[in-house]
């Protein structure tokens, strides 16, 4: 019967060697020696001060295990048959420091221990060598449920049977586990955490409710904690009993007593598993031990499978993503620096128009204001002068605005490769590309009209006339002379009038003429200046433009070859990926076909043993 259960487990063995999992390969063959043993591993657990020491003395009906206030179990308890009561110190070995570790275990130390002092070497506190490893203490009665095979082991409180990775490892590897709880409150979330635990692990879990002669309505906390049971998803068997009970009906052979402390379905329970080891219980632990390690080796199987069907987790794809990125960038950082470079150019003879057109006027008024009273006769050498220098300040404010606005706007586009550190400007001043074109033509002295003292006794005599003839007429009403002294004078006086009326007449075609010969002579400049500004804006933007354009190429150059290079290792990679893919996946069916076979084994076996 057992060859069916073996040949399933030495499949696992091997599928462990091919993976290369040493550690589960020994985990395995010490499972399958565990198997072969005929004897019956029970692990008691439990959190402390639950009666799981007192527990082991009801069922072996002796007191072997240290009980009572003060009382702590440091190390577990193993107990055997044995013809003659023993406790043993059973000790490893810790390798030393800076060696290798050796091919065999090293033996294990065993210290015999007096049978009263079996309390103090559970505490640890006889038998253990100074500075030595992982220890149990191991107690040999001759009992005749012990002499049947069943091995108890009594952990201290606690410590969950695991399996690997204890101190203990070889004696959590059992066939049954009894979790101990008392009577006095109901199952913790501690408890049904364990439970889920162990029900993974081992096949043969039960529940012991500990100290119902203490509680009236453990009845009551056992049907709750069924509930319990039920609800987590765990299920397992629970068991009331009383250990004082157990131990009276020894004491006094009373069988009826002995039926009311519930030990004789728990003794029963082990039995039918330790008749069922070899074959249901065998394997049942195989399907376990084949879902652990099927667990184990996929883990990383499907992770790995993950990450390779995952392209950002390849170097070679990512580094072709980044180059892909790089095209992209440079197409966008090509668009925007051409924008950048259109848009600011434009700006600029936009402000630099407008700013020759303020300077210009701001001369204009401030000439208007000086001939306003002015004689461009006496003024006009002095404000010939000015308007000359004011013109040439304004063109050359006007200028250098001009270099530094296309300064700024080559650092603005050379900005824009900065990511490719590349942000160097064109190798030439731009002052250089800021020429003008032929000088505006030099102020004219404009021909205005002279006031001239022939004119001017015209003009008096014109005013004159008809003032003597207004005044002499209007006289002669009164009997006077039209030729007499009041008429002379207003004819003189109408005369200085006429003359300096026409003075000022001549003064104000002077100012005006002089206005417009300047307005003539600064539109002009305004004219070529403006258009000298334009030409040299547009020369920095081709140079500009040819500049940045020879850097975008080169730049493209160095991304295009990036991303064919990219490109080539990203399909070799692609490439291996998918063969590695196919083995993985090769490898998840032989996991699934081992854990199907595994089943297959446990196809025809009873139900579970409860």
């Amino acid at each position: 019967m057992a060859g069916i259960w073996l040949d399933a487990l030495d499949d696992i063995a091997r599928t462990c060697q091919e993976h290369g999992r040493g550690d589960l390969l020994q985990a395995v063959r010490l499972k399958r020696a565990h198997l072969l043993d005929p004897a019956l591993t029970v692990l008691v657990v439990g959190e402390p001060n639950q009666g799981k020491s007192q527990l082991v003395n009801a069922i072996v009906n002796a007191p072997v295990c240290p009980v009572g206030d003060g009382t702590t179990t440091v190390l577990p308890t193993v107990l055997r048959h044995a013809e003659v009561a023993t406790a043993t110190v059973v000790q490893t070995p810790l390798p030393v420091p800076g060696t290798a570790p050796a091919a065999d275990p090293p033996a294990v130390q065993r210290t015999p221990v007096p049978t009263d002092q079996i309390a103090a070497g559970v505490a640890g506190s006889t038998g253990r060598q100074p500075g030595g490893g992982p220890a149990y203490i191991e107690i040999g009665l001759p009992r005749a449920l012990l002499g049947a095979g069943v091995v108890l082991v009594d952990m201290p409180g606690g410590d969950v049977a695991a399996g690997a990775g204890t101190p203990v490892a070889a004696l959590t590897r059992a066939d049954t586990v009894l979790l101990v709880t008392d009577s006095t409150r109901d199952l913790s979330v501690t408890e049904l955490n364990m439970l889920l635990h162990l029900t993974r692990s081992h096949s043969n879990v039960a529940v012991v409710q500990t100290k119902t002669d203490l509680v009236p309505d453990w009845r009551a906390v056992a049907e709750r904690n069924r509930r319990h049971l039920a609800d987590a998803g765990v299920p397992v068997p629970l068991i009331p009993v009383s250990a004082a009970l157990r131990l009276h009906a020894a004491a006094t052979d009373d069988h009826t007593l002995n039926a009311e402390s519930g030990f004789p379905t728990l003794i029963a329970l082990l039995r039918r598993h330790l008749a069922a080891k070899p074959d249901t219980l065998a394997r049942a632990a195989v399907v376990l031990t084949a879902r652990t390690v099927v667990e184990q080796l996929a883990a990383p199987l499907r992770a790995e499978l993950s990450n390779q069907r995952s392209a950002e987790e390849s170097a070679p794809m990512a580094r072709l993503h980044a180059a892909q990125r790089e095209v992209d960038e440079l197409r966008r950082c090509s668009t925007r620096w051409q924008n950048t470079l259109t848009d600011e150019m434009a700006d600029l003879i936009s402000d630099i128009e407008h700013d020759l057109r303020e300077r210009t006027r701001q001369i204009l008024r401030m000439v208007d204001e000086a001939f306003e009273t002015a004689d461009p006769l006496v003024a006009w050498d002095a404000v010939a002068e000015w308007l000359e220098r004011s013109l040439v300040e304004a063109a050359e404010a006007n200028r250098r605005w001009l270099v530094q606005r296309c300064d700024w706007i080559a650092r603005r586009v050379a900005a824009s490769f900065a990511r490719y550190g590349h942000g160097s400007l064109p190798p030439w001043p731009l002052t250089a590309s800021v020429e003008y074109g032929a000088p505006v033509p030099e102020l004219e002295r404009p021909n205005v009209d002279r006031f001239s003292v022939g004119q001017k006794v015209f003009t008096g005599m014109k005013g004159s006339y008809g003032g003597l003839l207004m005044f002499g007429l209007a006289l002669t009403l009164a009997g006077m002379p039209m030729i007499n002294p009041i008429s002379i004078g207003a004819g003189a006086l109408f005369g200085g009038k006429s003359i300096r009326d026409e003075g000022k007449q001549l003064l104000r075609r002077r100012q005006a003429t002089v206005k417009a010969a300047v307005q003539r002579h600064v539109d002009d400049f305004f004219i070529q200046v403006s258009k000298d500004s334009r030409d040299a804006a547009r020369r920095a933007q081709r140079v500009l433009r040819d500049h940045f354009v020879a850097l975008t190429d080169e730049l493209q150059t160095a991304i295009i070859d990036s991303l064919r290079s990219a490109k080539e290792a990203a399909d070799t990679d692609a490439a291996a990926r998918e063969r590695r893919q196919r083995e993985i996946q090769q490898r998840m069916i032989r996991l699934a076909e081992l854990y199907e076979q595994a089943q297959q084994v446990t196809a025809a076996r009873p139900a579970p043993l409860t």
